[in-house]
């Protein structure tokens, strides 16, 4: 009933929740998964209870019947058993009679035990009636109070989802001026990295013109080294030469012409030779 209740004066503030977030709602969740197991645990107490009520009732009853079973035995055995042995006897009857008498007694303070028990009984039912409905207003009184204050909540959250979209927006125009930004730095950047290939380029043929450089000179250094080298020999050549006389010069001179005479002679007496 509690429950019914609950859910009746919830079901118009459905306006309420639409406005809520996800976590709003969790929360809301959770706090209703909470009350339900509470209940659930108090309907498990009460049924606990319960059956400890119907277990001591079924064991007052087992009593009974035991004191039962216990008094027809005594029955049968003080009075049947006596009856039967002496039929018509004025001892029997008294015993019957006093066995009837104490069972009216026994019964009698069996009732005034039930009465009070009884009346004990409908004391602790109506204190627990007072009980359950004052728990009844106080939950209703819950729920009023827990509404109002989800209402506050959502007014709350909900200038607090303004001030976010705010921010956001203020983000978005922000993240736009950035984005242009880099779209300049980019396109400075892509120059720039043509620039530096183009340089990259140039640098790498100034590299193989230099290495190219480098191995003439090195070239040409070792044939300077070289002709140096010839040049020293040369030099040492011209300082150990001296000049003959002129006697003698003119001497080799006519010699060398001589041979050069003789030598032509025989050429062609060669040259005469093969042809004939």
């Amino acid at each position: 009933q509690t429950r019914g209740r609950y859910k009746s004066k919830f079901h118009g503030a459905t306006d309420y929740f639409v406005g809520l977030t996800v976590e709003q709602k969790c929360k809301l969740a959770e706090r209703e998964l909470a009350e339900m197991k509470d209940e659930i645990e108090k309907m498990k107490e009460d049924s606990e209870q319960t059956l400890q009520n119907m277990e001591a009732v079924i064991e007052e009853a087992d009593v009974w019947w035991a004191d039962v079973k216990k008094a027809m035995s005594d029955f049968e055995k003080d009075i049947i058993s006596t009856i039967s042995r002496k039929k018509g006897s004025i001892i029997a009857s008294e015993n019957l009679l006093r066995y009837i008498e104490q069972k009216n007694h026994q019964r009698d303070l069996l009732r005034e035990k039930l009465y009070l028990k009884s009346y004990l009984l409908k004391g602790y039912k109506k204190k627990l009636q007072q009980q359950h409905k004052q728990k009844e207003q106080i939950g209703e009184t819950r729920c009023e109070v827990r509404l109002q204050e989800l209402q506050v909540r959502n007014a709350q959250c909900q200038e607090k989802i303004d001030e976010k979209n705010q921010e956001l927006l203020q983000l978005k125009l922000t993240s736009g001026k950035t984005v242009q930004d880099l779209n300049f730095y980019k396109r400075k950047l892509q120059d720039a990295m043509e620039i530096s290939m183009s340089l990259m380029k140039d640098i790498s043929q100034r590299k193989e013109l230099l290495e190219k450089i480098e191995r003439e000179a090195a070239l040409v250094e070792k044939q300077r080294a070289e002709a140096e080298s010839m040049n020293q020999q040369l030099w040492k050549q011209l300082s150990d030469y001296s000049v003959p006389p002129v006697l003698s010069y003119v001497q080799r001179k006519m010699s060398v012409t001589e041979l050069e005479n003789n030598l032509k002679g025989w050429e062609r007496k060669v040259a005469v030779a093969k042809v004939s």
